[in-house]
Order: structure tokens, then C-alpha cells, then sequence
């Protein structure tokens, strides 16, 4: 379930969201803003246990958030549509990592080779 959305009002195990796809291409997303901070905060929790186990789409619990749903918020929906995905639409992309200007890129492991100098009895470290 999405951890923001509000649960829908009369099915059980809905939620108030909709997302627009295009030619098998998702464009947009779209949902009612979950406003209950007790509730959101126990799906943040929920989240955080998924984190922990290894869900790597799963968030964490944001306190500031969650303090700031204390002091009250109206009923509010919204909806995102990134450009990305338009510019995937666009140039019949399969893949939205094809469009991506700034790819999000794991850092490389340096390993690090350690010799030791038989002369002196010393390690000497050189990055690979």
C-alpha cells in the first residue's frame, strides 16, 4: 500500500489513489493525502520494519512529518507527473533509466591492494 495515501472509504484494503498510464506507461500518480497522524506514523513504522528486513522501496519514519500532521492538515489530494516519465512516453522508451538525466549511480567499491615492502617491513596501500 502506498505509505501517504488515505484508505479508501468503503473497501477495505484500498486506498485513495489512481495512477494514469499511457500506452502501458505510467505518467502520472495521483492520491488523497493520509492526514491522520497516529495512522500515519504506525505505516511509517510498518515501513521502517520492511527497511529493516530489506525492502530497498520501503521508507522511513519521518518525525518532522509526523509532528507537523499533529498540528492539523486539511483534507488534501494531489498528483505528480515527472518529466521523465513524459520524455519516456515520448521517445517510446521501455525503460525510464533510458530518459534519466541525472541517473542515481551506486558508488564503486575501492578495493585496496596492501603490499609490503620487504626491505623496510612496512605496508605500502595502493587503490585499485
Amino acid at each position: 500500500m502506498s505509505p501517504l495515501a488515505k484508505w479508501h472509504r468503503s473497501k477495505e484494503g484500498l486506498t485513495e489513489r489512481f495512477e494514469l498510464f499511457v500506452m502501458k506507461k505510467e505518467i502520472c500518480n495521483a492520491y488523497t493525502e493520509l492526514n491522520d497522524p497516529m495512522k500515519q506514523r504506525q505505516l511509517f513504522e510498518e515501513q521502517a520494519k520492511a527497511k529493516a528486513a530489506g525492502d530497498d522501496e520501503a521508507m522511513f519514519i519521518d518525525e518532522n512529518f509526523c509532528t507537523a500532521l499533529e498540528y492539523g492538515l486539511p483534507p488534501t489530494a494531489g498528483w505528480g507527473m515527472g518529466i521523465d516519465r513524459v520524455t519516456m512516453f515520448l521517445t517510446d522508451s521501455n525503460n525510464i533509466k533510458e530518459v534519466l538525466l541525472f541517473p542515481a549511480m551506486k558508488p564503486e567499491d575501492k578495493k585496496e591492494n596492501v603490499t609490503v615492502d620487504t626491505l623496510e617491513g612496512t605496508a605500502v596501500g595502493t587503490s585499485v
